[in-house]
């Protein structure tokens, strides 16, 4: 639940180009379609056969737990907030606070510590079934439940840290009691430092809780990594890589953080699992998350949303009040409700986040076949990243729609072995740029490209019709597959 509250602050720093597999979802209108005018690969190999041969029953039994887990935890997190009201435990830790204490901050201060402890306690089955032994049940961790237990620790750490003694949830019950009727708008003023304050510091301050990140020691693939960036007009980046094999086995690499922050992290069981141009196509396709400004834009979205959740939030908040018993409307025992209301509307808000996600997850994808024209690497890169993380590689439509915020992996391939690069000719082709800021060119002919200018505002355009297509696509397919 006070997790819950993190994400209601920030709602929608989604994630979108930090920390999450590069595998999932459904893929944008203007990608191959499954099934479709995919080249057969030079050599012979059939992706498309590997990806779905390698999704054995076991994987399929996983893959099905963690999309029904994905149902059944905002139910769970409402009836636990249910637990807090019905029982009046939250009115007796709201007291128990007010008892000792005076002023705003210290009594909200111990009350969510009161509550964060409780809240961990009684969640703590689905917890650490989800966390720990799901994962190791399908021999995804080595991670011992004492390194598991101490990295849960240091989660709500932060979250108290950051909520209750940086006062964030003080700050925003202040505008509750000054504002009754505009709260919601002053909440979501104040999470656009917090939003672009958090994607500042979660690089540098953050991350380092739970892993080590150092420079990439490969200095040969380091060598290429830098090339890659010069090819793409990118400022010298750091890229890191993270010791995440003490927690997982699963692949992954992210960029976030900006200005002085920002870097592109490799995961060291990419790199032992992976071959170098697997690597590099990845490496571009997290540069097309830095060339593109995914991070500013999935800001700006999380900003926007986070405003219209704050303000259906603050209806809904009221109209609860009285038929919870709460005559002041910042009454610390109240918080329940609020936590309901925010899973609520970040469930029901998940098909807008994740189609979001989805869009540039592509954008990042196309970026990274302009630039290194790797396209069966980048095939057989998610053939490997859907079968270490067990991940369904064509899962039912709705699935995708809901749950998924990065394209599916049989997309993904597909779209890898049927687009082509600017000028290719075959697997891979040569493609320069010979003035700087000037469209890439092949045989002295323009040719237009995600580098350009325009292609940027193209694509920009197309996101939101993109994503209000898709759900409407996802919703007749659903219907289908129901009748």
């Amino acid at each position: 639940m006070t997790a819950g509250f993190a994400a209601f602050l920030a709602l929608s720093l989604i994630g979108v180009v930090r920390g999450q597999p590069l595998s999932a979802a459904t893929q944008g209108a203007d990608s191959a379609v499954s099934g479709g005018d995919t080249e057969t690969p030079v050599g012979g190999r059939d992706y498309v056969a590997e990806v779905r041969a390698n999704f054995t029953p076991e994987n399929r039994r996983y893959a099905s737990i963690r999309a029904a887990l994905g149902f059944i935890s905002p139910l769970f997190d409402i009836a636990v907030g249910l637990l807090f009201l019905f029982s009046g435990l939250s009115a007796r830790m709201r007291d128990i606070a007010y008892a000792r204490f005076k002023g705003l901050y210290l009594r909200l201060l111990i009350y969510l510590i009161l509550f964060t402890a409780v809240s961990f306690i009684i969640e703590f089955p689905l917890t650490w079934y989800q966390g720990f032994a799901l994962e190791h049940q399908f021999g995804l961790s080595n991670q011992s439940f004492g390194a598991w237990l101490g990295d849960e620790g240091k989660g709500l750490l932060v979250s108290i840290f950051f909520l209750g003694v940086l006062g964030l949830v003080a700050l925003a019950y202040l505008a509750i009691e000054k504002s009754p009727r505009r709260w919601w708008l002053w909440v979501g003023l104040g999470t656009i430092p917090v939003i672009v304050i958090g994607a500042l510091i979660t690089p540098l301050v953050l991350d380092p809780l739970y892993n080590k990140f150092t420079p990439l020691r490969d200095q040969h693939l380091k060598e290429k990594i830098v090339a890659l960036a010069a090819k793409a007009e990118i400022p010298g980046r750091k890229v890191y890589e993270v010791d995440k094999s003490k927690q997982t086995k699963k692949y992954n690499a992210y960029v976030n953080g900006f200005g002085a922050s920002q870097r592109i992290v490799l995961w060291d069981t990419t790199l032992k699992g992976m071959k170098e141009d697997e690597i590099l196509f990845v490496m571009g396709h997290e540069m097309g998350h830095y060339k593109l400004h995914h991070i500013w834009k999935g800001i700006a979205f999380g900003i926007a949303v986070s405003f219209f959740g704050f303000f259906v939030a603050q209806k809904i908040y009221e109209w609860g009040l009285g038929r919870w018993g709460f005559t002041v409307r910042a009454d610390p025992a109240a918080l329940p409700w609020l936590l309901m209301i925010a899973t609520v509307l970040t469930f029901l808000l998940s098909p807008v986040t994740n189609g979001f996600s989805r869009q540039i997850e592509h954008q990042a994808d196309k970026f990274g076949l302009e630039l290194t024209h790797l396209n069966e690497p980048m095939a057989s890169s998610f053939v490997k990243f859907a079968e270490d993380s067990k991940q369904d590689p064509n899962p039912p439509r709705f699935i995708e729609w809901w749950r998924y915020s990065h394209p599916a992996a049989q997309r993904r391939i597909d779209f890898a072995l049927s687009y082509r690069p600017c000028g290719k000719s075959g697997v891979r082709a040569g493609f320069s740029r010979p003035s700087a800021g000037g469209p890439w060119v092949i045989a002295g002919s323009p040719c237009p490209s995600i580098f350009t200018p325009v292609f940027y505002q193209a694509e920009a355009n197309r996101v939101v019709a993109n994503v209000l297509h898709l759900h409407l696509e996802s919703l007749r397919a659903s219907k289908n597959v129901i009748e």
